[in-house]
């Protein structure tokens, strides 16, 4: 493999540099000396390089050496920003690890040293060993690379003792193959964006709080290291509020030669901010003047919803199209259908709201929404535009309302050939919009929209934001012909840029890459099956019921489980004759044959089971009674990025009918 002249010059350096640590020179001196004393006859002139080398191998310093320098033998593929590289952790010990890591590159060592003031959880008893508690994850973003601490106990001192290490200077990013100095890294304003999740006995995620560390004051800091207190902040309405304190270390890898002055340092980071704070501000101007044109089209405008602003989980107003971006997801997933699905058995909850009042506003940034797995219909929203917008389509996210007046986001794409269709988020339901004509005659009959939305304010993307202007908001009347600017009012894209641009301003959060999925879906799958066979027999015995399986008929109904999950995927039924045929083989005459399939997005097989007993149809095979009755269950787990699945669980029985 050739380097490049620089490269090849810098390795040379370091191993010049290793070598005189290690006083080799001065080892071959002596050896030298020594060979010429005990080997060199008196008629030889001089001694060959084959005969040196072999009394260095002899004595040990050519395999010392090789040890000090660690070179690394195995090929390093370069890393897609879609397919992250397993975080490289580290124990307790403040020295690096021997590790394959690139000499010629810059990494920032980051610790995590224990946490405290967890007041939450100042009342929390130590747990007994083996006994299960909830746990606090730290999942940390940074430049396309995703990591994730072990997860500790809750405590008021938490006890974090995770390092990761981060590589500052990537090739992948257009960074060049030089090392970085100082003055190069200090250009590169990506923060460590860090997200704590609380995860309880029951296996419930909950957010606890987001933090953007800004990590560029060690570049001026005394050989490269720098410590850290970092106050983490609740989210949503309890943003101002601290939740906790984590010590960090910090530290340069290769050190530093030669480090910037705080002053520059602090220096760079104000004039960011101050150019972050005067874009933000034209553009709110900018925002104000457009929303003041467009309620004088029409005064009921001012009731339609039209967002341009949305609040993240720390509380800041930020511009809607800064949360949707074209988002490739490598190999993990094949179509827009498919990605439909993912985003679709990502969890489903609103946020948290302490006491009434409505709905709370809180749209999540992308690291926070797949850490926690769950999210509002905005966070399924956003995710799902910006991978449709990956697979290139024309996508938009919008905002509007469902029955009763709910407000509600969705998807739409743009065809080429015209063609208008609605993507729910929720379900991975898809329609096809058919605008009626408002003015035909009432007698004329008009397509039933199948859809559920009911009126439309605004759409937007990552580039676009078009506010609805036509006489009605209705959706079964709107015209999509975005390019109509007396239906639909534009923002100037040129406005939208500044703000929302990649590295436009550093408020920005970066967006992360999907990470494959960590769960073995068979052993996944076997576990629940087993817990729910024993939940079934306990339960039938608490009615004095026998349960006898039948594993054959378990092992029969698992084409029927992969053909849901394969319609759900693809809206395309298969296999359904197969699966038919094989059971009326299986089931001799005279005997009834009932089934029961139930879709989840959890793993919790407690649970699963007390929601299929809510079902007449599964309690009625459950409790089955009758002569020769023989139960079956089969339980089918569906992988998707980020550890999301789907979880197909199919009750049924077979018994002989008795007049």
């Amino acid at each position: 493999m050739s380097l490049p002249p620089e490269k090849a010059s810098e390795l040379k350096q370091l191993i010049h540099q290793q070598l005189s640590k290690m006083d080799v020179h001065g080892r071959i001196r002596e050896i030298l000396a020594e060979t010429i004393r005990e080997e060199l006859a008196p008629d030889q002139q001089h001694l060959s390089t084959e005969d040196l080398i072999k009394a260095l191998r002899r004595r040990g310093i050519i395999d010392d050496v090789m040890k000090e320098l660690n070179f690394v033998t195995d090929s390093v593929e370069q890393e897609l920003p879609s397919s992250p590289k397993q975080p490289i952790c580290f124990d307790r010990q403040s020295t690096l690890k021997k590790t394959n890591i690139d000499p010629t590159r810059r990494y920032l060592y980051l610790q995590v040293l224990g946490g405290k003031a967890f007041l939450e959880h100042l009342q929390e008893p130590e747990p007994l060993p083996g006994q299960v508690c909830s746990t606090f994850t730290l999942c940390l973003h940074y430049r396309n690379q995703r990591f994730r601490s072990k997860p500790v106990p809750c405590a008021c001192e938490p006890d974090f003792h995770d390092g990761f290490l981060l590589e500052v200077h990537r090739e992948s990013l257009g960074d060049g193959t030089r090392m970085a100095d100082s003055t190069t890294m200090l250009s590169i304003s990506d923060p460590i964006h860090m997200v704590l999740i609380k995860t309880d006995i029951f296996g419930e995620t909950t957010l606890v709080a987001s933090y953007f560390l800004e990590w560029r004051s060690v570049l001026g800091s005394e050989n490269g290291v720098t410590s850290l207190t970092v106050e983490l902040m609740g989210v949503g309405t309890e943003s101002k509020v601290s939740v906790g304190i984590l010590n960090i270390k910090l530290e340069m890898y290769p050190p530093l030669n030669q480090t910037l002055s705080q002053e520059v340092v602090n220096t760079q980071l104000a004039l960011e901010r101050q150019k972050t704070a005067e874009k933000e501000r034209l553009f709110l101007v900018y925002a104000k003047q457009w929303w003041r044109e467009y309620l004088q089209i029409r005064p009921s405008h001012n009731s339609r919803l039209v967002k341009i602003f949305a609040q993240d989980e720390n509380g800041i107003n930020r511009p809607v199209c800064s949360y949707v971006k074209p988002l490739r997801a490598g190999r993990l997933l094949d179509t827009p259908r498919q990605a439909a699905r993912f985003v679709n058995v990502l969890g489903y909850e609103r946020a948290p709201v302490i006491g009434g009042g409505g709905k709370q506003e809180q749209w999540c940034t992308l690291l926070a929404f797949l850490c926690r797995s769950k999210g509002d219909c905005e966070d399924h929203a956003n995710l799902l535009c910006s991978l449709l917008l990956g697979y290139g389509l024309e996508a938009f996210v919008c905002v509007g309302t469902k029955a009763k007046g709910v407000p509600h986001a969705w998807v739409m794409t743009c065809g080429t050939d015209g063609t208008i269709t609605f993507w729910e988020s929720l379900t991975g339901h898809r329609y096809i919009h058919k605008p009626a004509n408002p003015d035909e005659p009432p007698v004329a009959e008009q397509p039933k929209p199948l859809y559920p939305y009911r009126t439309i304010g605004c759409v937007f993307n990552h580039q676009m934001f078009l506010g609805n202007c036509q006489p009605s908001d209705a959706v079964e009347t709107c015209v999509f012909d975005l390019n109509d600017e007396s239906k639909w009012k534009p923002m100037s894209e040129e406005a939208i840029k500044s703000v929302c641009a990649p590295g436009a301003t550093t408020s920005l959060p970066p967006f992360p890459p999907l990470c494959a999925s960590t769960i073995d879906a068979s052993v996944t799958s076997n576990d629940i099956e087993m817990q729910l066979r024993l939940l079934v027999s306990e339960h039938r015995k608490d009615l004095g019921l026998t349960t006898v399986w039948e594993d054959q008929l378990s092992y029969l109904l698992s084409p029927a489980l992969a053909s849901y999950e394969f319609e759900r995927t693809t809206s395309i039924s298969a296999g359904n004759e197969e699966f038919q045929d094989a059971i009326r083989r299986a089931v001799p005459d005279g005997h009834t044959f009932k089934g029961f399939p139930i879709h989840f997005v959890y793993r919790n097989a407690r649970r699963a089971f007390a929601t299929c007993l809510r079902s007449p149809f599964c309690e009625e095979i459950i409790c089955c009674r009758g002569d020769q009755v023989r139960l079956a269950v089969r339980v089918r787990v569906f992988t998707y990025p980020e550890s999301a699945c789907a979880v197909w669980i199919m009750f049924a029985c077979k018994y002989r009918s008795v007049l």
